[in-house]
């Protein structure tokens, strides 16, 4: 239940990465995005410990397969089936956009593997950068604007929250939480039951076992209120099924299931 990597190695829904310079890029704008059409047919999406408490209000927060887990906001059950953007990147109601998604067409890179720093890079493949007459000017008198600096802040407090999303990760691979996740959902009397793997999720069991310092240690530096809105999310994996099915974004029959794949973020 997890998406697949985008081509050539580059995070979910980037194309291309170049880096911003006054050199190349003195007269770009930035324009606001008012819809995510890019977002339409990707149903998970990577997120943030700090994000947990305010995703879990709208999605099921899973982990994704792999050696190197990443928490994953599921949009839809299936491969392509999101069940909170039309079809024209427009939301469906209100809901929680992760910053994952508000980051895009912007995100920090090392420009070569021996790099110390970081570089703002954006996807020059995307409507909402480029030489426009409208939209935020990202140089002004040779240097980053106002709305540059913002956009290079957003991007730096993300690596941050990132980096503590991997160390909570860790802890639970490191106590042995993470295990193979099921779920098994009856859409009718008739049907065989749809059945999803491909995921990771905290075990309740092993989780109840945990005793001494082990405990301690994740009440002390806050993982458990994390971990326990991890597992209450996951009661919403049966709304977006039933979202789903409502909006006619079910798999053909015979399609494969369960779903085995993984993230980049």
């Amino acid at each position: 239940m997890a998406s697949a990597p985008a081509p050539e190695n580059l995070p979910l829904f980037y194309k291309q990465l170049e880096p911003l310079s006054t050199n190349n890029h003195a007269n770009y704008r930035a324009r606001p995005a008012e819809k995510a059409p890019f977002l339409h047919a990707t149903h998970a999406v990577p997120v943030t410990v700090d994000e947990f408490v305010l995703a879990q209000r709208y999605y099921p927060i899973v982990f994704s397969v792999g050696d190197n887990p990443v928490p994953l906001a599921l949009m839809g059950l299936n491969e392509g089936m999101n069940v909170f953007v039309e079809p024209d990147g427009g939301l469906r109601g209100e809901v929680y956009v992760p910053a994952y998604v508000r980051r895009y067409t912007f995100m920090l890179a090392r420009l070569n593997p021996n790099a110390q720093e970081l570089s703002l890079c954006f996807d020059p493949t995307s409507d909402n950068v480029g030489a426009f007459s409208e939209g935020d000017a990202l140089f002004e008198d040779g240097k980053p604007s106002e709305a540059t600096q913002a956009i290079l802040k957003f991007c730096e407090e993300f690596e941050m929250s990132a980096g503590r999303t991997g160390q909570f990760v860790e802890e639970l691979k490191k106590a042995e939480l993470l295990i193979d996740g099921e779920v098994s959902i009856q859409a009718g009397t008739e049907e065989p039951p749809a059945v999803y793997r491909g995921f990771q999720m905290v075990s309740e069991e092993k989780l109840r076992d945990l005793r001494g310092d082990a405990l301690r240690r994740m009440n002390q530096n806050g993982m458990l209120p994390l971990i326990f809105a991890h597992l209450f999310s996951l009661s919403i994996v049966r709304e977006i099924f039933a979202r789903q099915i409502s909006l006619g974004l079910m798999p053909a029959p015979g399609a494969p299931v369960p779903l085995q794949a993984t993230v980049q973020p």
